[in-house]
């Protein structure tokens, strides 16, 4: 099924779309994971990445491909993707959690320290997260980016948490 059918992209539609990223660039730690698979005009995450870790190029329409060896996983292009389609995903946070920063545009915003459900792509629950980190400087354009932590066998699924 596709993201056109049921209206949520499937972890194999990225696969398929060539937006995974390897496990050997996950064990280096936090890391930009795009999950754009529609040839669609745009590229504000390419302008945003001063690290040249996101590539789209000629034409517009390309799918944003990561430059693994470029990302910091710093973030910035989270915000900046009028899609909502970034995450950084870190799995070497601990032994037994990962982290996944998603950008938030609801309210309440979630404060550092609370619990809420992690949902997946289709907004189903999938476990307990703690909320580590909430930014939303003025760069953001009032998109915070939320991250949160998770166990570590989630963080390939949890892509935000359960409105409040």
């Amino acid at each position: 099924m596709s993201i056109k059918e049921v209206g949520y992209i499937s972890h194999q539609e990225l696969i398929d779309a060539k937006q995974d990223i390897s496990a050997a660039r996950y064990a280096k730690g936090p890391v930009a994971v795009v999950e754009c698979v529609q040839q669609i005009p745009c590229n504000p995450c390419e302008a945003a990445c001063k690290f040249g870790a996101i590539k789209i190029g000629e034409p517009i329409t390309n799918l944003p491909k990561i430059q693994e060896d470029n990302c910091t996983g710093c973030g910035v292009c989270v915000a900046q993707c009028p899609g909502l389609a970034i995450f950084i995903v870190n799995k070497t946070y601990s032994d037994t959690e990962a982290t996944v920063a998603f950008p938030y545009e609801y309210t309440p915003v979630p404060k550092e320290g609370e619990e809420w459900e992690a949902v997946n792509r289709k907004g189903e629950y999938q476990c307990q997260a703690k909320i580590v980190k909430v930014m939303n400087p003025k760069a953001f354009d009032r998109t915070p980016v939320v991250t949160v932590a998770i166990p570590k066998e989630f963080a390939d699924e949890v892509r935000s948490v359960k409105r409040k």
